[in-house]
């Protein structure tokens, strides 16, 4: 079979009943989620990961897809009325799109941003569907050796993308790898670090630690800012609709962005927020209008939320096929694919093709809907915005906490998601990225795993790593990503510390 006829096989999939009703419960949660101020999509799809728990694995993943593109799309709004990005992708959407607001243009703005992320988002998941199948047949020639070092980049790379330190980074991987070897050793059965307690010999259940550390200790986080300035939402005066000269403005740039967002996300240390700062330097230089532009540019909303959008789907390309997350978002979703036991990969194309085309074909139905549902109910979700904040955290934290007990009804499950949220609150505080403890605890086992497999195999010998060109090279990546990054840290300090001296003399 080839791709467009698993494609059609996925659409089959998706366009049942029950699924589309999934998809359109994942897209309105995710948006109604996501447009509260100061909840990225990371945490959006933390926070209802719960909710998925007692789906069947097609319909649990078919509404995690539109949650996480509902809560994409949320993060803009906020971004343009509110002026508070969700995340950092939504930054670049703000420079522009608040100014837009403040002077009347909020409509075309959230019109702008709607569309681009559909157009974006359509063209992404057709290059997944196409691109995805050429990179499994690659990884299906990998043995133990080569999962082990791909395994390494994956934690590499996520520690080196999150955060300003690249130290802190594997500082947090680490705190996942050693919560990933608590419970019984899959291979001599013996139990590790579970101390004597019997809840523990199962492991430390993925979701809670990720409902926990992202939708508990981000929003303690948030919460104990406290009101440093006055927020106002500015209200979208006029239609939404775009006038012509906007679409002229527009369509070029959501193309631009879209091929500049897609292989970004598909690196393995890539990320969205560099998409969007690249697009915004794009239109800012190719533009006819530069006067516009830090003044409320059309262009600086349409390629940015374009390049975001398909940086999502680019993200799932990794994802889907090798299991490698390179964002904050994708961990989680990582978690929601541990839930029923699957590991993305290349293996979960042959085992499960209906549940991935399917998933993938859900990303084509889910942008659909997120255009005909968002643009008639922009005024519902500016409404959202204006919940006073004190009433919005304690729902979230009662929403996590209740997610939680259903998934896994115990009162020691409810005491470790109480403990890792304070644990996730702590390393806010301190600079710590919260991603790489979750990417540590999913893939540690696998890594764990395939190591010991390559060592039994070659009986002892850890040169058999370096013996497979595939293997080696890896680990030479992986090594590069993580001396390159505190090379050009150096320079640049080094530079900044020369321009002082000069400045003093």
């Amino acid at each position: 079979m080839n791709t467009f006829d698993f494609l059609l096989q996925g659409l089959s999939v998706a366009m049942l009943p029950m699924n589309l009703l999934y998809a359109l419960i994942g897209v309105t949660l995710g948006t109604a989620v996501g447009v509260l101020p100061g909840i990225g999509p990371a945490l959006t799809v933390a926070l209802l990961l719960p909710v998925t728990y007692k789906l069947d694995p097609a319909g649990s993943l078919i509404m995690f897809a539109g949650i996480y593109y509902g809560g994409m799309y949320g993060g803009s709004t906020t971004s343009i009325l509110l002026n508070t990005p969700g995340e950092s992708a939504s930054i670049v959407t703000a420079l522009e799109g608040n100014k837009m607001a403040r002077a009347g243009r909020g409509g075309p703005a959230l019109g702008t941003a709607a569309i681009g992320s559909f157009v974006a988002g359509l063209i992404a998941t057709i290059l997944l569907a196409f691109i995805a199948p050429f990179v499994v047949k690659v990884a299906l020639i990998f043995g133990p050796r080569e999962y082990f070092a791909l395994m390494v980049l994956a934690f590499v790379t996520v520690s080196s993308a999150f955060g300003d330190s690249t130290l802190r980074g594997l500082t947090s991987l680490f705190i996942g790898l050693t919560l990933a070897i608590v419970g019984i050793d899959q291979l001599t059965g013996q139990a590790r670090m579970s101390f004597g307690v019997p809840d523990l010999l199962d492991g430390i259940e993925v979701t809670t630690l990720a409902v926990a550390m992202f939708a508990i200790g981000e929003t303690l986080y948030i919460a104990a800012q406290g009101k440093q300035a006055p927020e106002t939402v500015e209200a979208v005066k006029g239609s939404v609709w775009m006038t012509k000269k906007d679409w002229a403005r527009s369509w070029k740039p959501w193309l631009r962005g879209t091929a500049i967002g897609f292989p970004i996300g598909a690196m393995p240390a890539g990320g969205a927020e560099i998409g969007t700062f690249l697009s915004y330097a794009a239109e800012k230089r190719l533009t006819s209008h530069p006067e516009e532009f830090g003044h409320g540019a059309i262009e600086g909303v349409a390629g940015p939320e374009a390049a975001n959008n398909a940086s999502a789907a680019g993200t799932l390309v990794p994802l889907l096929t090798l299991g490698l997350p390179t964002t904050a978002t994708a961990a989680i979703m990582l978690a929601g694919f541990q839930q029923y036991g699957l590991q993305p990969g290349p293996l979960l194309f042959a085992t499960n093709p209906q549940l991935v085309w399917g998933l993938i074909a859900s990303l084509l139905i889910a942008n659909f809907m997120l255009l005909v549902l968002n643009l008639p109910l922009i005024g519902l979700w500016v409404k959202l915005l204006t919940i006073p904040k004190p009433w919005l955290y304690a729902g979230i934290l009662v929403f996590a906490t209740l997610g939680t007990i259903g998934a896994n009804p115990s009162v020691f499950e409810l005491g470790m998601l109480l403990a890792f949220g304070l644990v996730g609150y702590g390393m806010r505080i301190l600079g710590y990225p919260i991603a790489p403890v979750v990417v540590g605890l999913i893939l540690g086992p696998l890594a764990e795993q395939q190591l010991r497999r390559a060592l039994a195999i070659s009986q002892g010998d850890p040169s058999v790593l370096f013996t497979s060109p595939v293997a080696a090279v890896l680990l030479l990546v992986a090594a590069a990503a993580l001396i390159v990054p505190a090379i050009l840290r150096m320079r640049g300090r080094g530079a900044v510390l020369s321009q002082l001296a000069a400045n003093e003399d």
